[in-house]
């Protein structure tokens, strides 16, 4: 597969017209907050949020997109001694994602004790996931944003009566899909604990569970954090940013009538809620 001129443009760092960029690649892109939007009276267009996340993006999502055609068996060590050059493509030298927690939770690494239990200030990162399983009473948290990953201690009081509200276990641990790729989706489809989602409350943020986890996990399986209080921080949310996602999400659905009602009230306000507002 050819990398089209429009991803190499954004991957330069350069803008391109909503035209020149597939519709369907697009809307992933914006539901995965990789790109910023200019709107010029009823043309837009489109620029990298960070091109760096972006290349890490597109190359989990399809290995077609290395910048240059190596062998998958080649590492950013062995480029480099042949090129003196490491980074003339883009290879995965990470995979995995970062797990925390505020309490000691003891799981296995192929095979072996792995105690996750970071001091605050820190979290740890998994990357052989693979052999990486948890105790199955163990609820798994998964947090869209950064901050609110690296804080989870300042937004323990708030989980702690949510999770006592809706009868969860009281042993969690936090996941990031950070970097962007598939590793933590795939990883929670090999083992059997209920996923609870933390992201944004907008339309772009439920899409991103609807179709990156409820989907393969399965409502049984799965469900998406909805504060008590939501309705009220909704009204002093941002209306930009809803109607940057507007045309993009407008018909996004779900028959769970608790997440259904999000929807409804977040069309009805026209606002966005940024997840880092629970940071204490």
């Amino acid at each position: 597969m050819a990398i089209s001129a429009s991803i190499q443009a954004l991957i330069a760092g350069k803008q391109v017209a909503d035209s020149k960029l597939n519709g369907k690649l697009r809307d992933e892109l914006l539901a995965e907050g990789m790109l910023l939007v200019t709107s010029r009276g009823s043309r837009k267009s489109y620029r990298a949020r960070d091109t760096e996340a972006l290349k890490r993006f597109l190359t989990d999502r399809n290995e077609s997109y290395r910048i240059l055609e190596i062998d998958a068996s080649n590492s950013r060590a062995s480029m480099a001694a042949e090129t003196g050059n490491s980074k003339l493509v883009m290879v995965r030298s990470c995979p995995g994602f970062p797990v925390n927690s505020y309490e000691p939770i003891e799981c296995l690494l192929d095979g072996k004790p792995f105690m996750v239990a970071p001091q605050e200030g820190s979290f740890l990162f998994v990357s052989d996931w693979k052999r990486f399983a948890i105790p199955e009473d163990v609820l798994v948290m998964g947090i869209e944003n950064m901050e609110n990953f690296r804080m989870i201690r300042k937004q323990r009081t708030f989980f702690k009566k949510y999770i006592q509200a809706h009868k969860l276990s009281n042993r969690v641990l936090f996941v990031s899909r950070y970097p962007q790729s598939t590793d933590l989706r795939r990883w929670l489809c090999t083992i059997s604990n209920h996923y609870l989602h933390f992201g944004d409350f907008d339309l772009a943020g439920i899409n991103i569970f609807l179709f990156e986890f409820q989907q393969y996990l399965g409502k049984e399986r799965s469900s998406f954090l909805i504060p008590d209080d939501i309705k009220s921080r909704l009204k002093s949310g941002s209306r930009k940013r809803y109607d940057q996602q507007y045309c993009h999400f407008k018909n996004i659905k779900s028959d769970v009538h608790e997440l259904q009602q999000l929807i409804d009230f977040i069309q009805h306000e026209r606002k966005a809620y940024d997840q880092e507002g629970y940071i204490g």
